[in-house]
């Protein structure tokens, strides 16, 4: 006589299951890891649309989404959507009802509108930050980076502004880097002097930089450390990191800015300099 199979307890709130997505990453089916990469990416997305809008942007048929929730042991999807809309229940909105009550007031001028709605976006950005960062990898990701002879930023596009400030922060630290992204097109050769002496910090956001994911990879291969800084736990750079931070910037009208992303980047340079110079 078969076993019946015991039907797995749903997570109780959205950090359980995230986490419990990210332990079982592994051994999802590819349409269900499509899945999971979207609703951690997306979560208010997951919250406010139907199965069929939500399936549509992940590329999928609604009825996987109906999979993906029982695997986590709920009765259908509209279970898991309950735990995305109790998310946003429970986030502080002090900026947006500022905003709000500009709105009710003498109606600003399109600048100041626009500047607020981006000044949201920063303090949402910023605290979000405040609670993705585990004190234990960030130390971690210090003491490895602060122990290297050479730290070599890694970054395009969009991430590129950051890992520049860095070079910069860490020449007045005294801080041995290299920046990868010169105007001759020499940066493979440039890594290649790279030794499992020293270290890399990468950088890419959604969509990702397939030219910083390949550098990172290949410095991995090479016993070469790298701590990168990205938006999703499904990232590229992810399966190629000894320690990763996972950042998401708020958006305003559809633009995201730097700002936790800096932030972090700052907070990381001169945490690696200060262990540096106490030995």
């Amino acid at each position: 006589m078969t076993q019946a199979t015991i039907k797995p307890e749903p997570p109780q709130d959205f950090d359980s299951l995230r986490n419990v997505i990210l332990e079982r990453r592994g051994e999802l089916p590819k349409r269900l890891t499509q899945v999971a990469a979207y609703a951690l990416d997306h979560p208010d997305e997951i919250a406010f649309g139907t199965a069929a809008s939500i399936a549509l942007s992940a590329h999928v048929q609604p009825s996987t989404l109906v999979r993906f929730a029982q695997h986590f042991g709920f009765d259908g999807f509209s279970g898991l959507q309950l735990l995305f809309r109790a998310r946003l229940r429970e986030r502080t909105s002090s900026y947006e009802e500022r905003l709000k009550t500009l709105e009710n007031g003498a109606a600003p001028a399109e600048s100041t509108t626009i500047f607020n709605g981006f000044v949201s976006a920063g303090h949402r950005s910023l605290d979000a930050l405040a609670a993705a960062v585990d004190p234990a990898v960030l130390e971690r990701a210090v003491t490895l980076l602060a122990n290297a002879d050479t730290i070599y930023l890694i970054a395009k596009r969009r991430s590129y502004p950051i890992t520049s400030y860095m070079a910069y922060a860490f020449g007045k630290l005294r801080v041995k880097c290299q920046l990868v992204g010169t105007s001759a097109g020499i940066d493979d050769d440039v890594l290649a002097m790279a030794s499992p002496r020293d270290a890399a910090f990468a950088i890419s956001f959604s969509p990702y930089a397939s030219e910083s994911a390949a550098q990172a990879r290949a410095m991995a291969a090479r016993d070469i450390p790298v701590v990168s800084l990205t938006d999703s736990a499904f990232s590229p750079l992810v399966e190629c990191s000894t320690e990763w931070f996972e950042v998401v910037e708020a958006d305003h009208a559809g633009f995201r800015s730097l700002s936790a992303s800096m932030a972090f980047a700052m907070a990381l340079t001169v945490s690696i300099a200060e262990k540096r110079r106490r030995g």
